[in-house]
């Protein structure tokens, strides 16, 4: 009796595996953050890096649930030629994402920003601005794309490229929650999933993913040095 082959790409075990475990350690782990006994400063900080971790949670889950090649999840290295063009792309997809968040905002009325907390948390010193900034522009990019575009992407390519870009996009956007993050989410899901196709390697969906969340940490302390002085 001959054992069959390993799948070539994730499935739906993996999907299910990975945003099981993601919603456990990333969700479930931040509401247990929220409700711990230490000051505001300290619980935004821990948030800051929780969207990554769970993220890679969810990759590993899914990972070792099967085990395979790195590249069946697209973890393979690239150029630097499309690590450039998914630089660039990370600056029009910020600029993007931004009136996505206008836009959003005036069609809804809903405008509570819900990663408020991430800036009390950089607000407390420099290399609390910096840690923060890390965690947002690299942890997080790195566990969140290895999750929805190297399990969910992956798994769904088999049905089209088009169903697979979006519908990574739509599950990304919707762990979110409907928020202000949520257009900003998918518009970043969509350019993240479309480049990681062409690509072939999840390393410049990160990229993509890391120039889009570059700005957050350093404008959110901005708007609570404005907040304290108003």
């Amino acid at each position: 009796m001959t054992n069959s082959p390993a799948p070539s790409r994730p499935g739906w075990p993996e999907i299910a595996v990975g945003l099981a475990a993601l919603t456990i350690v990333g969700i479930g782990g931040s509401i247990a953050i929220v409700n711990l006994p230490i000051g505001e400063a300290a619980i935004g900080m821990i948030l800051t890096a929780m969207a990554g971790i769970g993220g890679l949670a969810g990759f590993f889950g899914a990972y070792f649930l099967r085990l395979r090649d790195w590249s069946a999840f697209g973890v393979r290295r690239t150029t630097r030629r499309w690590l450039a063009i998914a630089f660039g792309v990370g600056l029009v997809t910020f600029v993007a994402k931004s009136l996505a968040i206008l836009i959003f905002i005036n069609l809804t009325g809903v405008g509570t920003d819900v990663q408020q907390i991430y800036g009390i948390g950089a607000s407390q010193s420099i290399w609390a601005l910096i840690l923060a900034t890390l965690f947002l522009s690299v942890l997080t990019p790195i566990g969140e794309e290895f999750v929805f575009r190297g399990v969910v992407t992956s798994a769904l390519m088999r049905y089209g490229p088009v169903l697979a870009v979006l519908g990574g996009a739509i599950v990304f956007a919707l762990f979110h929650g409907i928020n202000t993050a949520f257009p900003a989410a998918l518009i970043t899901g969509i350019v993240a999933g479309e480049i990681f196709r062409r690509s072939g390697s999840i390393w410049t969906a990160v990229m993509v993913h890391g120039v889009v969340n570059l700005p957050t940490i350093p404008m959110l302390v901005l708007a609570q040095a404005a907040l304290a002085h108003t």
